[in-house]
């Protein structure tokens, strides 16, 4: 959710360049607005918690809410059962989504998503804008989500780099070793590999990004890892919440691992990134801003085509791990060289 949150901010971002004196008012899930601090773009934060899932007279008071509110327009980016009923709710004269068959009704404008991408903006970005397109917006669009990072906070990092020796002249690499589930994690065995190579490219410092709960998987990579480069490593790194990862992460230099909320918050922050996608998922959605230099995603796809021929993406999700399998540290080093040679110079 936190990248879907992120990109769609742009959405406020841009019509708050057209009408800088309108109202904006943002529906996002409770635990996204981490992301958003500090963005000025939008009046207000509606947001949709868990009583609202769980409850459905909370949900009710929560459409009677924004009814009372009398939008003259919603943008619905969500388009699935929740947000439909906000729509229907809403009372706004123009109601815009995307197409989809049977839901007509609910929106005055309904917009085609695109099927590729015509841009390195990357295809969830470019479908995110097209539903500005009905408002005939006479502004150069932006583009680039962003994340606000203030002082207090990266007096925070600095600390805390400082309390664990981290030394700050150094290039500081963050790696997300573990995704969001198995599924979109690259094997344990195969990520330590690649910290390996990683440390073994120069003097750098290490950190590794990973919930909480998955320590015991992290301690793994850690362990497997060669002495030479848990030296390099600083484990106990990591941040107690949202806020405090954007924080660190505004310290280091790049991201790499495994697809993720992290990497789309590190590129909110600038920061170069080298992705590694889960083979069930289609990277052309979220491979944004790439142009080979500063992101970076590869695919099994790219390397080894033949093993999803007459595939579902339903059969490869369920197969996911014999597909991760074939995506070998060796079909990643060079293009991660590369990658590396360039940004730490």
């Amino acid at each position: 959710m936190i990248g879907d949150v992120l990109v769609s901010s742009i959405l406020c971002d841009n019509l708050r360049k057209a009408y800088p004196k309108a109202q904006i008012d943002y529906m996002v899930y409770e635990s996204t607005i981490a992301v958003l601090q500090g963005n000025t773009s939008f009046d207000n934060l509606i947001l949709f918690k868990e009583k609202h899932q769980k409850n459905k007279w909370e949900y009710l008071k929560l459409l009677k809410s924004i009814r009372a509110e009398k939008y003259d327009v919603v943008i619905d980016a969500y388009s699935k059962l929740e947000s439909w009923l906000v729509v229907l709710f809403s009372g706004a004269k123009q109601k815009i989504s995307y197409w989809k068959k049977g839901r007509e009704f609910l929106y005055t404008d309904s917009v085609k998503r695109k099927e590729s991408s015509n841009t390195n903006l990357g295809l969830i970005i470019e479908q995110r804008l097209a539903l500005l397109n009905p408002l005939l917006l006479d502004i150069e669009l932006q583009t680039f989500p962003r994340i606000y990072v203030t002082q207090k906070e990266n007096d925070f990092a600095t600390s805390l780099f400082e309390s664990h020796g981290i030394n700050q002249s150094k290039k500081t690499i963050m790696i997300s070793i573990i995704g969001s589930s198995p599924d979109k994690t690259y094997p344990l065995d195969y990520m330590s590999k690649l910290v390996d190579f990683i440390a073994d490219k120069g003097d750098v410092n290490i950190l590794f990004n990973y919930f909480p709960k998955q320590i015991e998987e992290a301690k793994i990579i850690y362990d497997t890892c060669k002495e030479t480069t848990k030296q390099k490593i600083y484990f106990s790194v990591l941040g107690k919440s949202i806020r405090e990862f954007i924080a660190i992460m505004n310290h280091c230099d790049m991201i790499i691992g495994n697809d993720g909320g992290a990497i789309n918050m590190a590129k909110a922050l600038e920061k170069p990134s080298f992705i590694i996608f889960s083979p069930w998922i289609d990277k052309k959605g979220w491979a944004t801003f790439e142009d080979g230099i500063n992101h970076v995603s590869l695919h099994l796809t790219e390397f080894k085509p033949e093993l999803f021929k007459e595939k579902t993406a339903k059969i490869v999700k369920k197969e996911t791990a014999t597909f991760y399998t074939a995506f070998t540290p060796e079909l990643i080093y060079p293009a991660l060289n590369t990658f590396l040679e360039t940004h730490l110079q």
